[in-house]
């Protein structure tokens, strides 16, 4: 099976990131879409983000009803630093059955060249690439990374913008995020005071 891989500290899950879910799936490239839940970034604020538990309990909230998505934990097993390349070495080895294709905006393929290991990535693992503003995708940097390896632009994907720490705010000001996260993620927010 091809397996989409959207990685992503989730702080909270939120409907723009099931809609690309979805627009991943709709574009055929993969068969399910997991969702890996990151530890904490040593680039991002430890005190906005919730423990790594109550994320990914979240997420599962969030896809409990839809068949083709899965939460998956696997970087909670391993030793930080968390790069990419270990993490899709270690899933390989796990399910050796499954193909593993990574799930990218358009700013990370800029950037992916001087990620640890890139080569590796590149060619071994396809890449669904998504425009991350609206109408402002680099299409001249979609044309020369092309020619890198397998990779799958998502040119009709009209991104939603919705930001975790946007939703964070409104929480805290104690403002409705409604609409914004599936119901079942909202309920539990609010009743477990996360965010406040």
């Amino acid at each position: 099976m091809n397996i989409g891989l959207f990685f992503g500290s989730f702080n909270p899950i939120h409907v723009g990131h099931l809609a690309l879910a979805q627009a991943v799936l709709n574009h055929g490239c993969v068969e399910q879409i997991w969702f890996v839940v990151t530890p904490h970034n040593p680039l991002k604020e430890k005190k906005t983000l919730l423990r790594d538990s109550l994320r990914l309990n979240l997420v599962r909230e969030a896809i409990q009803d839809h068949l083709e998505f899965r939460v998956c934990d696997i970087e909670f097993h391993l030793k930080p630093p968390y790069y990419t390349a270990i993490t899709l070495t270690h899933l390989k080895e796990k399910h050796p059955g499954h193909s593993f294709s990574l799930i990218l905006g358009e700013d990370n393929l800029a950037g992916l060249s001087r990620w640890y290991n890139a080569s590796y990535i590149v060619n071994n693992h396809p890449i669904v690439v998504y425009p991350r503003h609206n109408g402002e995708n680099n299409v001249e940097l979609m044309k020369g990374v092309q020619s890198q390896g397998n990779i799958t632009f998502l040119e009709d994907y009209q991104h939603i913008n919705i930001s975790s720490s946007q939703i964070r705010g409104l929480i805290k000001q104690k403002k409705s995020a409604r609409f914004l996260v599936p119901d079942p993620v909202l309920e539990l927010i609010e009743r477990s005071g996360y965010y406040q």
